[in-house]
């Protein structure tokens, strides 16, 4: 039996990233695929963040053109976007005064009428968000009672409820202990797999990219590579991350060890 063939839902195609004189990253090209979960990596500094905006349409590319399931991003209008693309920021969510369904509502703007009032279709997709995240249970909770971890998980919640074939996610484990940071990257695993979605998410735990994620993405020194964990690892780009400094990635083990 022939191998199915691999399906994109958002393609580079020789993008450049930059500000000022600086280049982030140059003449990238790849596609992401349904149901894959997609680790980005790099250093401080490298791009990963303004990758993720730009695939989010947040920011243009210098050069280059991006496609979202065969369609120019930026031909496309904001309501196109919303229908194709959620986004979830590093930004701590701190909200008074609103329920977690209130929150996880909110992901179906792009479907409500001009006074934003939900259909049944929209409080049933609410609601199954809710139960997708383990957090049905929460749902007339405040957000502001909620811990680190359950108020990450409102927030995907929010971006399933607005249900779009792409996920894009900026350090989603940033302010989680280390066994929340491993349950929303199962969560995120489970996610892409089970419901079919292509879901790219920037991070600096590389243990957790390595073990857990289908594929990585990585910037390092204006280069960007892109395979899974095995290709990186042999290729030796994995071990370019830690370039003058006093640790080194060991190949044989996947983990990082002082420099003998």
């Amino acid at each position: 039996m022939e191998a199915m063939e691999r399906i994109y839902t958002i393609e580079l195609h020789d993008v450049t990233l930059g500000y000022g004189d600086r280049v982030l990253m140059a003449d990238a090209s790849v596609g992401f695929g349904w149901g894959e979960l997609t680790a980005l990596i790099g250093r401080n500094g490298t791009g990963k963040s303004t990758l993720l905006r730009t695939i989010a349409a947040l920011s243009r590319p210098r050069s280059g053109t991006i496609t979202v399931e065969g369609k120019d991003l930026f031909s496309l209008s904001m309501k196109e976007v919303a229908e194709r693309i959620s986004f979830v920021s590093t930004d701590d969510v701190r909200v008074q005064n609103l329920r977690v369904r209130d929150v996880v509502a909110l992901g179906r703007a792009p479907y409500t009428n001009w006074v934003g009032r939900l259909t049944a279709e929209d409080k049933a997709k609410v609601e199954e968000s809710l139960r997708l995240v383990g957090m049905a249970a929460f749902a007339d909770s405040s957000v502001e009672s909620l811990s680190d971890g359950e108020r990450q998980r409102v927030m995907i919640a929010r971006a399933l409820a607005q249900d779009t074939p792409i996920i894009l996610l900026d350090e989603p484990t940033a302010f989680l202990d280390l066994p929340n940071k491993y349950e929303i990257c199962l969560l995120l695993r489970r996610l892409a797999h089970q419901e079919g979605k292509c879901i790219l998410f920037s991070t600096h735990d590389l243990s957790i990219a390595i073990e857990l994620c289908d594929t990585i993405a990585m910037i390092e020194g204006g280069e960007f590579r892109y395979g899974t964990a095995q290709m990186l690892i042999e290729s030796g780009d994995m071990q370019r991350i830690f370039e003058h400094t006093q640790i080194e990635f060991d190949r044989e083990k996947g983990n990082v060890r002082l420099k003998r």
